[in-house]
């Protein structure tokens, strides 16, 4: 039996395959269904730490994000942007028949998956969402507006918008890919314990091909179902004033700082799957 009894499938998406991977029990009467969405410049992996807590009680789906991991795009490079990543996450759940799932995102994963539980899809498929480190795409830009418009919150703004200055460099043509290649990647990997590949290269077209979008400039639509976002206070990239006023518009929300860094769910992940079996509730896990 392969890890933590791993069921590996490909499902064929609108210019991609996506490689998605099953563990625990089969989806059943009393078994939890988790769906892991990982961030930039990882793949599924980074969540192994977390699989193996919660793989023994709960069905956990995780899939590499197009051109992650063993996931690869077909013909031309195809789309980035944000609506595509909704589309292959139901993708993800339609194949695996998964419904009443809670969402887990980290990074991008988490930014995806605001997007997917404001989809009209999300109905009887997503029932919570847990985001680590990762916003709601419309809610940063609002966020800033509203920082901008008062001179006693410019602080908090430049603040964010240093902590942001990687974006805007992985704007240019070229030079991020021959960084990444030379010096960061292995770097990075030494740092983490963790192989990436040539994840961080392939993922830049997801920083290119979104946070330019004026789709993002409307504002933030509601959201009924239950989340909780954990805010890592040591984030490098993501300033913990982020979560402010979230509650405009997420009805039941829950928010939790951890003293820790952005990769949070792999470094600390019996915290997490604590957080987890928790709000499955009592008899569930």
């Amino acid at each position: 039996m392969d890890r933590w009894g791993e069921r590996r499938r490909v499902v064929p998406v609108q210019g991609a395959k996506l490689a998605v991977f099953e563990y625990g029990p089969d989806p059943g009467r009393g078994v939890p269904t988790l769906l892991l969405v990982h961030g930039y410049p990882d793949d599924h992996s980074v969540f192994y730490p977390l699989i193996s807590e919660l793989a023994p009680t709960h069905h956990v789906i995780a899939y590499d994000t197009r051109n992650a991991g063993l996931s690869s795009v077909t013909g031309k490079p195809g789309s980035f942007a944000l609506p595509t990543l909704v589309d292959d996450l139901y993708a993800v759940l339609a194949a695996t028949q998964a419904s009443e799932v809670h969402v887990v995102g980290h990074d991008w994963g988490s930014i995806q998956a605001w997007a997917a539980i404001k989809d009209v899809r999300a109905a009887g498929k997503i029932s919570r969402f847990t985001s680590v480190s990762g916003p709601d795409l419309q809610h940063y830009v609002w966020w800033m507006r509203e920082r901008l418009r008062h001179a006693r919150q410019w602080p908090q703004l430049m603040g964010q918008l240093l902590r942001s200055l990687y974006v805007a460099a992985f704007q240019v043509p070229v030079l991020p890919e021959a960084v990444w290649h030379f010096f960061l990647t292995g770097a990075f990997e030494r740092t983490t314990g963790r192989r990436v590949g040539d994840n961080p290269v392939r993922g830049l077209a997801l920083y290119r091909a979104n946070f330019l979008s004026v789709e993002y400039r409307r504002p933030p639509l509601p959201v009924s179902i239950p989340v909780r976002v954990v805010v890592p206070v040591k984030d490098p990239f993501l300033s913990p004033r982020l979560v402010d006023g979230l509650e405009d518009w997420v009805q039941e929300l829950t928010v939790t700082y951890v003293d820790a860094g952005h990769w949070w769910p792999a470094t600390h992940a019996p915290d997490l799957a604590e957080f987890l079996r928790t709000e499955f509730g009592p008899g569930s896990a």
